[in-house]
């Protein structure tokens, strides 16, 4: 092959692979557009963005953990605690919505606090860390509801969870915040390469001078506010805190930062694609409901999508590093 034809596939090939996920992503709603002429509407469009973004949240956070090689597998269990706490607060308490809030948010940074604590003191691996905490937290949201839902939430709670500015729904709006925020934190600040230098290699992070538990911990703190932050937005969406709302939430955040490109070896990701993941996630959620395709078969759709998303993204990798000749950078 030519160097000219080399560095043309080379350059495609780099093209396709840093924009994957979005192409995928790309390709869903035109398929799903064709299929159904309601999907590509404005109000659908609001309506996924919608659905999308509590998953999105806890993706974000996800995201910080996964870099650094660990995950945390409690956001759901997190969230239902934190949505709890936040409804008990400002129903029963009556402390007032914001301070309410402000509390459930500050809670669920000490249950990522503790999290990181017991990997980085503790030494546990973060798959058993956060597994017990799965169960912890929500063994104590059932205990704090009483199994039972916490109801009566007043209209400026609910309003983060179904009010609108210009037309666009508040959680969206969070949503775009948040990410903003993270992604200036993850790529425009030392913490930010920090996280990525420890999920690079730990051991040569601690050369560079790196404090990889400080790093450690602040990934998880990260992950449990930003579990909370879901919990209470799903809870203002609901009207009220269900005890077992954000069942399986954390496979629904690891799928979208994994489907984002956020390796699980470590060391590689980003907050644009974790926001595409979820909404690769989201859209396929919707349009199968307006197709009207029963649940049981909706799953295996979902994880087909999904297996092939994963082995198109793996395909461009390695194909792109085979267009690398010796000797290039």
């Amino acid at each position: 092959m030519s160097s000219i034809g080399l560095f043309s596939l080379r350059n495609l090939l780099e093209f396709f692979r840093r924009g994957s996920v979005f192409f995928i992503l790309l390709i869903i709603v035109a398929l799903l557009s064709l299929l159904s002429e309601r999907f590509l509407t404005i109000n659908n469009i609001l309506t996924v963005a919608l659905q999308t973004s509590i998953i999105a949240l806890a993706g974000i956070g996800m995201t910080f953990t996964i870099i650094t090689g660990g995950i945390d597998l409690s956001v759901g269990s997190v969230a239902a605690l934190c949505g709890a706490l936040a409804a008990g607060l400002a129903v029963r308490n009556q402390i007032g919505t914001y301070p309410a809030i402000a509390v459930a948010l500050l809670a669920g940074a000490f249950v990522g606090a503790i999290n990181g604590a017991l990997i980085v003191w503790g030494r546990i691996p973060p798959f058993v860390a956060t597994l017990a905490m799965l169960a912890a937290a929500r063994g104590l949201t059932l205990v704090y509801t009483q199994g039972r839902p916490i109801a009566g939430l007043d209209e400026r709670f609910v309003f983060w969870g179904t009010g609108e500015l210009l037309g666009i729904p508040i959680p969206v709006i969070v949503l775009v915040v948040v990410a903003i925020l993270a992604y200036l934190l993850l790529s425009k600040t030392a913490f930010g390469l920090h996280v990525y230098a420890v999920g690079g290699g730990e051991e040569t992070a601690r050369l560079a001078g790196i404090k990889i538990n400080r790093v450690k911990l602040g990934v998880y703190v990260i992950s449990g506010l930003c579990a909370g932050l879901a919990g209470v937005i799903l809870t203002a969406r609901l009207w009220s805190a269900q005890p077992n709302s954000g069942v399986l939430l954390e496979l629904d955040a690891i799928a979208a930062a994994v489907l984002g490109g956020t390796s699980l070896a470590g060391g590689t990701g980003g907050i644009g694609g974790t926001i595409a993941g979820a909404f690769i996630i989201g859209a396929l959620s919707n349009g199968l409901n307006l197709l009207e395709i029963p649940s049981y078969n909706q799953q295996v759709v979902k994880g087909l999508v999904f297996i092939s998303a994963v082995l198109l993204d793996y395909f461009l990798k390695r194909r792109w590093k085979k267009t690398i000749p010796i000797g290039t950078g």
